[in-house]
């Protein structure tokens, strides 16, 4: 009979740790209960701050636990306990960042963090409270531990307070722990958010300060630390400008990727795509691209991404022009080349008609380059838009410095520790680019690089094609199968011709490899097959049977995810080709050993259920088999398989409740007399809480109602007391289809 105020101070106070333990979780419920009373809340808070006290570390953990919860009811009830938190709980989490014991710790980093998350704290008390905090914890004297533990911490919430506080309170100590020869733990947490503080903190303080500090974490002794700086690399590049991305950052990624530790060189190699994509304009062809800051705007005439070369430069660009090309332009990036690009400018940044002189460099102003050839006729934009898509994109760096960069990838093509990456590359260099190249001289001049990276660059289709194959020829698997992970991919990027020509014998003798190298191109069947043409597509569906067959009979996940993929492939083939080639394969993984693929087996079932209701004759074919094979079944599993499909077809409404009613509904109330609890159980969930639920079968247009109204009384006198249950009663909180699969997967 004691009030909740009452019953708070009986606990706290009591020398069974579960009782104060008991306190703290059920605080929250407590100030719920006294809401309506300002100083009962208040007098709650007080408490609370009391048992902030205790000694033993589980009870500060589990008060921790519920500090963000009552920071929101606080928050709600604003009004009537105003400053609640920066009172009373605010103090507590800064006190518990520097406990004794690591899983209060913890416990007040994680709350710290949902509270900035969920903007429960003043900015004012996140700078005069909490930050300094974080940066006495980072002090030479702390343990190393807590060092790491608050550089971490201090790193995750540098983005929620913004550049300003950032770069008073945390970039010092920043720059300093990226220094600290004693622990590389605290290196390590700093390489892995270099970027994200080099975003928080802006372009000019990242080129002063961070990146020596960066350039002397790629060099650490420590290979872990290398590792985390490649891959954040593309963070740090896209927080800098060009000319440093050039003149610095590029060179410092080669070191990487000639690292001798083979970890670090995976790692530069799954970052080179994105490394590269910091070097491409937003008019490019590739659609990926990193807008530089608006800082880099007031050092700089023109900003590298907003910038696009008039009109009279736009044609040497569409020609393939190299070095020069790039020096006549006025701006440090490549942009678009179509007639429309001058769209893409900010208003008060359009170009003139023609570059003013004084930007060409004397030595360039006569030379052949600009006089040998006539003009390229104006495109008309109806044609431009047809050519668009074909139209390979202008390199972001020149031919020197990018035939410079390949000749450092080079040694590593057949690196094996490369080759199997998720995100390796396929490379290729050729001395000349025929479509591009018009004259012998110009020939000399083009270097044609084939560079695809997991973003799909759109580049030399053909020649990609080709690098492909060689990688299908290669007795290491792992090549193979990084390429049966991604050919999916790459058909969207060629085109159904081309998929046609070229990738689909490559997918054919992936269908036939070791099951490492299958289950990529599984995955993705329905990724693939839907971008192929009807006819071609068409082919396939007898060999799907051969994805039932693994090397390793117990690989049940091979067959879960075959049905998984069945059910997406439903709606690229007619019903008759349903009925035909994909129910076969629906009823043997009904039949499966393992219960994981029956239960997705059986929700392919009902998808082909409804994909068949467009069709009468082959929906009362695939009932009746269903009934045969399932209501009938010997096995009591069959069974209650029957019951669950039953109830899957009526909630996801895969036929009409006519259909249901005539051709379903008579076997399944069958299933009342059977022998096994279980099926009579999933039987009495369903019509309970999914048949009843509608009002069809409660209206006397149902010719089965007195049948089911009949088979319902009988479940409710039944022997066993979960049927009794589950047909009596209605527990709104729960789905049939959940529940059902949490009474029978053990047993089933």
């Amino acid at each position: 009979m004691l009030t909740p105020l009452g019953r708070l101070d009986k606990y706290i106070s009591s020398e069974n740790i579960f009782n104060r333990q008991m306190v703290a979780r059920s605080l929250l419920d407590t100030l719920r209960a006294i809401s309506e009373d300002e100083r009962e809340c208040v007098s709650v808070l007080e408490r609370i701050d009391r048992l902030a006290d205790d000694s033993e570390p589980t009870v500060r953990a589990e008060l921790m636990e519920q500090i963000p919860h009552i920071a929101i009811f606080c928050q709600e009830n604003r009004p009537s306990i105003p400053f609640a938190f920066s009172k009373y709980l605010l103090p507590i989490v800064v006190r518990y960042l520097s406990d004794q014991n690591n899983l209060v710790r913890k416990t007040s980093q994680a709350a710290l963090l949902v509270l900035l998350e969920q903007e429960l704290m003043e900015r004012g008390d996140v700078e005069s409270l909490v930050c300094p905090v974080l940066v006495d914890l980072t002090a030479p004297d702390s343990s190393d531990d807590v060092k790491t533990e608050a550089m971490a911490i201090i790193c995750k919430v540098a983005p929620m307070v913004g550049r300003d506080v950032t770069e008073r309170l945390f970039l010092p100590r920043f720059c300093e722990m990226c220094c600290d020869s004693r622990m590389f733990h605290v290196r390590k947490v700093c390489a892995a958010n270099f970027g994200d503080m080099c975003g928080v903190v802006g372009g000019e303080a990242t080129e002063e300060l961070l990146l020596p500090r960066f350039f002397q974490l790629c060099s650490d002794n420590v290979w872990g630390v290398r590792k985390a700086c490649a891959e954040c690399f593309m963070t740090v590049s896209s927080a800098s400008s060009p000319d440093v991305r050039r003149t610095k950052l590029s060179s410092l990624f080669i070191s990487l990727i000639s690292d001798p530790s083979r970890w670090v060189r995976q790692a530069a190699f799954q970052s080179l795509g994105q490394f590269i994509s910091t070097f491409a304009g937003p008019c490019s062809n590739t659609g990926q691209y990193f807008r530089d800051e608006a800082q880099w705007s007031g050092s700089q005439t023109h900003r590298a991404d907003a910038v696009c070369p008039p009109q009279d430069s736009v044609d040497v660009a569409e020609e393939g022009g190299g070095e020069q090309t790039a020096e006549v332009l006025s701006a440090d990036e490549p942009c678009c080349a179509d007639a429309d690009a001058q769209k893409c400018l900010p208003e008060e940044t359009q170009p003139s008609s023609r570059a003013p002189a004084q930007e060409i460099p004397e030595q360039e102003l006569f030379n052949s380059f600009h006089y040998w050839r006539t003009p390229v006729p104006r495109i008309a934009p109806e044609l431009e838009l047809e050519l668009e898509d074909r139209r390979p994109s202008a390199p972001a760096l020149d031919r020197k410095q990018l035939q410079e960069l390949i000749e450092n990838l080079e040694p590593h093509i057949d690196d094996p520790d490369v080759k199997g990456e998720p995100r390796g590359f396929i490379f290729e260099m050729q001395g000349t680019n025929k479509n591009s190249c018009t004259t012998p001289e110009r020939e000399r001049e083009c270097v044609c690089v084939t560079l695809t990276t997991s973003t799909g660059v759109r580049a030399g289709a053909d020649r990609m094609c080709v690098s492909l194959s060689v990688c299908v020829c290669v007795c290491q698997w792992k090549v193979r199968r990084t390429l049966a992970f991604s050919i999916h991919e790459l058909a969207l990027i060629l085109g159904d011709q081309l998929t046609a020509a070229h990738l689909v014998p490559i997918f054919n003798s992936f269908l036939k490899d070791l099951d490492e190298v299958r289950i990529g191109v599984l995955k993705h069947l329905y990724d693939f097959l839907k971008l192929l043409h009807q006819d071609t597509r068409r082919k396939y569906l007898y060999q799907l049977q051969e994805f039932l067959v693994t090397d390793n009979s117990r690989n049940w996940r091979f067959r879960s995810e075959l049905a998984e993929q069945l059910v997406l492939l439903l709606e690229l083939y007619s019903a008759q080709d349903v009925h035909d080639y994909l129910r076969p394969l629906a009823l043997c993984l009904c039949t499966d050993r393992v219960s994981s693929v029956r239960w997705t087996s059986y929700r392919l079932v009902s998808e082909i259920i409804r994909k068949l209701s467009s069709c009468s004759s082959l929906l009362v074919s695939f009932l009746g088999e269903l009934v045969e094979k399932f209501c009938h079944s010997q096995k009591w599993s069959g069974r209650q398989a029957f019951a669950f499909v039953c109830q899957l077809s009526i909630e996801e409404e895969c036929l009409s409740l006519d259909q249901f009613s005539e051709h379903l509904l008579p076997p399944l109330l069958q299933l009342a007399s059977d022998p096994v609890p279980n099926v009579r159980v999933l039987l009495a969930k369903t019509l309970r809480q999914t048949l009843l639920e509608r009002e069809y079968f409660l209206s006397s247009v149902n010719c089965q109602q007195v049948a089911l109204e009949h088979t319902l009384v009988a479940l409710q006198t039944d022997v066993d007391k979960d049927v009794k249950y589950f047909a009596s009663v209605h527990p709104g909180s729960t789905r049939l289809n959940e529940d059902a699969m949490s009474t029978t997967s053990s047993t089933y």
